[in-house]
């Protein structure tokens, strides 16, 4: 058993997961999608080529007029690793182009970021260490 496993996929609960699965393949770039329904749930899971597995889901629990909040208890962000500063600015010219509001470039002492939100507010960072 490894005593740290690989991470494997994240999935998160949106409002919409027609509109957020195609933000995040805009975003991103076509994946493969499989459709999962369940007792009270419907999953989009994306996996892109790169190994990188993204799934969104609705509930027919959830209150549809909220946005997601950081600030309570469970996700904070979503961090993609980026190999550079200058892959990030690649990123930033991305979100220009499809018209995604986004944060400046921002420079650590470990690192780069830029961080954008999904149409429920989720916070994707992309993230290179210096």
């Amino acid at each position: 058993m490894n005593a740290s496993p690989p991470f494997h996929h994240i999935t998160l609960t949106v409002s919409d997961i027609e509109k957020s699965g195609q933000w995040y393949q805009a975003l991103l770039g076509p994946a493969e999608v499989i459709r999962r329904e369940g007792d009270g749930w419907t999953r989009l899971r994306m996996n892109w080529s790169s190994g990188l597995v993204i799934a969104v889901t609705s509930h027919s629990a959830s209150r549809t007029n909220q946005k997601f909040d950081h600030t309570q208890i469970g996700l904070d962000h979503l961090g993609l690793e980026c190999g550079s500063e200058m892959e990030i600015r690649n990123w930033i010219t991305r979100f220009d182009d499809l018209g995604i509001e986004h944060g400046p470039l921002e420079s650590a002492s470990y690192g780069w970021v830029v961080t954008a939100r999904d149409p429920d507010g989720i916070p994707i960072e992309f993230f290179c260490q210096k």
